[in-house]
């Protein structure tokens, strides 16, 4: 019986990385950076000086405001009608 070289699978070492995930150590390392420097990015994003939290607070206020310009602009109205019929009553009364 000869035992020939290729019966026997001489298995390279393989890092821990190419072992269990398929990847070379750079690219494991490489992709690892991408997802801390994303993760960063996003919570930058979504809690960051120019947030989604800044953005939504502003429509909000936005919107409080358009509607205390309407009530404002009711009330001028009011007290508009309130005053010419104070000075149509006093006009009147300067005229006897």
């Amino acid at each position: 019986m000869s035992i020939k070289e290729e019966d026997f699978e001489v298995e390279e070492e393989l890092s821990l990385t190419q072992k269990y995930l398929g990847l070379s150590t750079r690219t494991f390392l490489l992709l690892v950076t991408f997802v801390i420097l994303m993760g960063i990015y996003i919570g930058v994003i979504l809690y960051g000086k120019n947030s989604v939290n800044v953005l939504l607070g502003l429509q909000t206020y936005e919107s409080y405001l358009k509607d205390e310009i309407c009530h404002l602009k009711q009330e001028n109205a009011k007290l508009q009608k309130e005053y010419f019929e104070l000075k149509e009553i006093s006009g009147e009364t300067d005229k006897r």
